[in-house]
C-alpha cells in the first residue's frame, strides 16, 4: 500500500477545493433527482462511468487516496467523486451504514449520473470489510442475499472472471495491520505505524454466498459529522480538524443506544452457510440488479480467524483490524479496476 500511503497528503490538499454541482434538498432521496451528465471535465460528450461504493470512511479512503478527482458533485448534502481511477472513469461514493443507507444513495447515484435517457453508470463494485473466515482475506461472493438465503443476486459473470484473473495474479495484501485513524486526524497516514501480524498470510478468494444482514430493524443508521473513520459522514481527508475536535464526541453519541450494539455488534459472525456477512452488498446488488448494472462486491475479513491477539470476535477484532482489512478491500478493487480496464 506505499503508493496509497503516497497519495494521502495529496489528495489531502486537492480535495478541499470543491465544485458543487446541485442541491436539491429531500426530494432527490424520494426518486426525483435531476440527471448530471456523467461527461468528464471539459468534456461535451457523456461517458458512462463505474460507480464504486463503500459504506463507511475508512474503505472509502485508500481508493479517494488514489482517484485523480476532476470534481465533487454534491446531491442532498450526500459527496460523489467523479474522475479516474487505475483507468477507469468513475465515480466514488459513501453509502453510509447498513442496508436502509446503502440502497437510498446507491438509487441516488443512479437517478444523478444519467446520458440523456440512457444510465450514465455503467457498472457498480462494492469495496469494504465484513465478517468471514481469515482476518484480512478479500472475499468475492459470486452471489448475495438480503433475506437470508430465501432468494440470491447472482455477481456479473464477466465481472467475476476478472476477479479470478485477478485471484490467481499477484495482489500485495496487507498482513501486518496498521494502527490506523480512527478519529481521522489527519496528521500523519493511516497506514504509517504498524501493529501486529495475523497468523494467515491473506489471499483473495472468488466464490461462494454473500450474506447481508439489517441489524437496525429498518432504519436508517445516521452518520456523525465529526465522526471518525467508521461513523463519520464524509472520508477522513474531507472532515476538518474543527469538526473532529468539537464533534467527535457529541457527533458518536448516537451510536452509544443499546439497539446499536445489540443489532450490529452481533451481525457478522459468519454461520458457515456463507463466505461474507456485511450490511450493505446485497441492498446495493439489488438496485444494481432493478437497473440492469453489472454488479461486484469486495469484502475483506476484519472479524474472523488468524488473529495473534485472541480478542474476542466482533466488535473488538473489528475495530482492531479494520484498516487492514479496508486496505485489502481496495487493493484488490484497485486490481480489477485495472484488471478491467485492459480487458
Amino acid at each position: 500500500m506505499a503508493s496509497i500511503t503516497a497519495n494521502w497528503f495529496r489528495v489531502q490538499a486537492g480535495l478541499k477545493a470543491r465544485w458543487v454541482a446541485v442541491a436539491a434538498g429531500v426530494a432527490l432521496l424520494a426518486g426525483a433527482a435531476p440527471a448530471i451528465g456523467a461527461a468528464g471535465s471539459g468534456g461535451s460528450s457523456c461517458t458512462p462511468r463505474t460507480l464504486v461504493l463503500s459504506a463507511m470512511p475508512i474503505e472509502l479512503g485508500p481508493l479517494l487516496a488514489q482517484e485523480k478527482v476532476q470534481r465533487t458533485v454534491t446531491v442532498a448534502g450526500h459527496d460523489f467523486f467523479v474522475g479516474t481511477l487505475r483507468g477507469q472513469d468513475v465515480v466514488l461514493s459513501l453509502t453510509g451504514i447498513g442496508p436502509v443507507n446503502a440502497t437510498a444513495r446507491t438509487k441516488l447515484a443512479l437517478h444523478t449520473f444519467r446520458c440523456g435517457h440512457r444510465p450514465g453508470i455503467k457498472a457498480v463494485v462494492f469495496s469494504g470489510v465484513a465478517g468471514g473466515d481469515w482476518i484480512g482475506n478479500v472475499i468475492v461472493p459470486d452471489r448475495w442475499t438480503l433475506d437470508h438465503g430465501k432468494t440470491f443476486i447472482k455477481v456479473d459473470p464477466q465481472m467475476l472472471a476478472t476477479a479470478r484473473r485477478v485471484a490467481h495474479g499477484h495482489v500485495p495484501l496487507e498482513r501486518q495491520a496498521p494502527a490506523g485513524d480512527p478519529a481521522c486526524g489527519c496528521v500523519v497516514s493511516p497506514d504509517s505505524v504498524g501493529t501486529v501480524t495475523v497468523t494467515h498470510k491473506p489471499v483473495v478468494e472468488v466464490g461462494g454466498a454473500g450474506d447481508t444482514t439489517d441489524p437496525f430493524s429498518g432504519r436508517a443508521l445516521p452518520c456523525a459529522p465529526g465522526g471518525g473513520d467508521v461513523f463519520g459522514c464524509e472520508p477522513c481527508i474531507l472532515q476538518s480538524h474543527a469538526e473532529q475536535a468539537t464533534q467527535f464526541g457529541a457527533g458518536v453519541m448516537p451510536f452509544v443506544d443499546p439497539s446499536f450494539f445489540t443489532g450490529y455488534f452481533s451481525s457478522t459472525a459468519t454461520n458457515g452457510n456463507y463466505v461474507a456477512e456485511d450490511e450493505e452488498t446485497a441492498a446495493v446488488a439489488t438496485v444494481a440488479h432493478a437497473a440492469h448494472l453489472p454488479f461486484i462486491g469486495f469484502r475483506a475479513v476484519s472479524d474472523g480467524g488468524g488473529d495473534p491477539l485472541h480478542l474476542p470476535g466482533f466488535p473488538v477484532q473489528f475495530f482492531y483490524y479494520r484498516q487492514l482489512s479496508a486496505d485489502n478491500a481496495a487493493t484488490t478493487t484497485l486490481a480489477f479496476l485495472a484488471a478491467s480496464a485492459h480487458r
